[in-house]
């Protein structure tokens, strides 16, 4: 019988080989229109490098739409459990609860001593600049950090870990192929890496302040716990997409509305 047991740690590596090339692929779309006689100053660009991001995301996320149904015999919704219905469902709930959380890390954070400059701050120089990042940052990072670490890392984890303490007796591995439940052994320890590692990619936008990566590995359990107990990757998402969004609602009142960003420190 054909195993269920989908996606697997294979499938998460395949998604993130569509990165590296949509990656290559749109730095060489921005050196060709912005960079041919300074290449340096393109690929430093942060506007640049920004909508690159945007067009490796998009890209990524457009080739595993089309790709995956052909390794799964399933849609690529269907394969990360996006389950869009029941996240509609659970919104009035799940919207709320994104932004209590981001405005209460904030508070948190606030607490924390930052270094004076983090990279981030760089994307805060102009008003055009901030209100795309704001929609990058709540419709379409979410979308893809969900996908990739929830989606399909969580349970390859989940799915490995598992594998990893069967008894690799005929009955067993029989079973374990045409099921699609999990330990909560598995559970725990992959919610647990996949949060080290989503913490983790995020370290340098926040300067390496370890009390806040800490901050940030804390949310993703967090989104791990509604990812599995929705059965929906859509759900994560949203709660992902509002806590983001609470985040530009305190940038956008501080500065009156992105027009007095000198008061981004």
């Amino acid at each position: 019988m054909t195993s269920r047991r989908l996606p697997h740690l294979g499938h998460t590596l395949l998604f993130l080989l569509l990165a590296v090339i949509a990656f290559v692929a749109s730095e060489a779309v921005i050196l060709a229109l912005f960079g041919r006689t300074h290449t340096l100053e393109a690929l430093q660009n942060q506007r640049l490098q920004l909508a690159a991001t945007t067009l490796t995301y998009l890209l990524t996320l457009l080739a595993a739409r089309f790709i995956y149904p052909h390794i799964w015999s399933e849609t690529f919704a269907q394969g990360i459990h996006w389950n869009l219905v029941k996240a509609r469902a659970q919104a009035p709930k799940l919207i709320p609860l994104g932004l209590v959380l981001g405005f209460l890390l904030q508070a948190v954070e606030s607490l924390i001593t930052m270094p004076k400059s983090v990279p981030m701050e760089d994307y805060f120089k102009t008003p055009q600049m901030v209100w795309f990042l704001t929609f990058f940052g709540t419709l379409l990072a979410p979308a893809f950090e969900e996908i990739l670490f929830r989606g399909l890392l969580l349970p390859a984890l989940a799915i490995a870990i598992d594998y990893m303490k069967l008894p690799k007796t005929p009955d067993s591995l029989e079973t374990w192929r045409t099921s699609t439940s999990f330990s909560p052994v598995a559970l725990i320890i992959s919610s647990i890496i996949t949060s080290l590692l989503f913490a983790a990619i995020h370290a340098p936008q926040l300067g390496y302040t370890w009390a806040a990566v800490a901050l940030l590995a804390c949310v993703s359990l967090l989104l791990c716990a509604i990812r599995l107990y929705t059965d929906s990757t859509a759900a994560s998402t949203l709660v992902h997409a509002f806590y983001n969004l609470s985040v530009f609602i305190t940038l956008f009142v501080s500065t009156g509305g992105y027009r007095h960003l000198d008061k981004v420190s």
